[in-house]
């Protein structure tokens, strides 16, 4: 079964409602023909509804950039899948680097999170990835491995198949610096492995996105990787200039 690539754009703390709603009118008005990849954008919680109703119809999907694990309750501050779900969203990005830098966020939490936007019927995007002080020391793979595990604890061989993988060096996101497409690959391949250990039926399903300083010149190269299924894009995400040429890679 061919894998869709799938590039999602994660615009983190930028564009108000209105810089958002006029940037997706520009992205449906260049991408509306892209009918070989998979797109979406994550704008910020307070822009999610107005970009899923101006992207409605189109072939560009809406991901939140985090979610809680509960659906409700006294949690002053947080938002739950279902939340999401109702404003538009197809897509959650749990366990991205940042969050668990700044945010102290764990394994057990991303974990929690991926069974909730699973429930919501939503799909998420759970984020693995190493500091470059364990790269140096030897420990990619090993760390990966950790957080790929408590990741999918629980999950069963459907949830499996609706979930999407990214794996973002922390070393190369937002630096300018990034994996070599042989560095790439070694991981992604690695955690496809991983995925038939767990979940031999489904695994071959399984997207796995690159995400760390991706750019219109290098996404052809990492796509050409067999592992290689998309790219969770950040600093390129928030310019037509950039996000345009890398979801039509294929075209370039």
């Amino acid at each position: 079964m061919a894998r869709v690539p799938f590039i999602c754009g994660n615009w983190k703390l930028h564009k108000t409602i209105g810089e958002a709603v006029a940037f997706v009118t520009e992205l449906k008005n260049q991408l509306g023909t892209v009918r070989d990849v998979e797109i979406a954008v994550g704008p910020v919680f307070t822009a999610i509804q107005a970009v899923a109703k101006r992207l409605e119809g189109s072939n560009i999907k809406v991901a939140a950039q985090d979610c809680f694990w509960e659906d409700k309750g006294a949690w002053t501050g947080e938002v739950s899948a279902p939340m999401l779900k109702e404003a538009g969203c197809s897509y959650v990005i749990v366990g991205h680097s940042e969050r668990r830098q700044h945010f102290g966020e764990l394994d057990a939490a991303v974990n929690l999170k991926a069974r909730a936007v699973l429930r919501a019927g939503m799909n998420p995007i759970i984020c693995i990835g190493e500091t470059l002080a364990q790269r140096d020391a030897g420990e990619t793979l090993g760390c990966c491995s950790a957080q790929l595990d408590a990741a999918l604890s629980n999950l069963t061989p459907e949830d499996a198949s609706r979930i999407v993988l990214a794996y973002e060096p922390v070393w190369a996101i937002g630096t300018g610096r990034n994996a070599t497409p042989d560095q790439a690959q070694e991981v992604h391949g690695f955690i496809r492995n991983r995925l038939r250990e767990k979940f031999a039926g489904v695994a071959d399903e399984v997207r796995i996105q690159y995400g760390g300083s991706v750019k219109p010149d290098n996404i052809a190269i990492l796509m050409a990787q067999p592992d290689v299924d998309g790219a969770l894009v950040g600093g390129a995400s928030l310019s037509t200039e950039q996000f345009v040429p890398i979801v039509r890679y294929r075209k370039s």
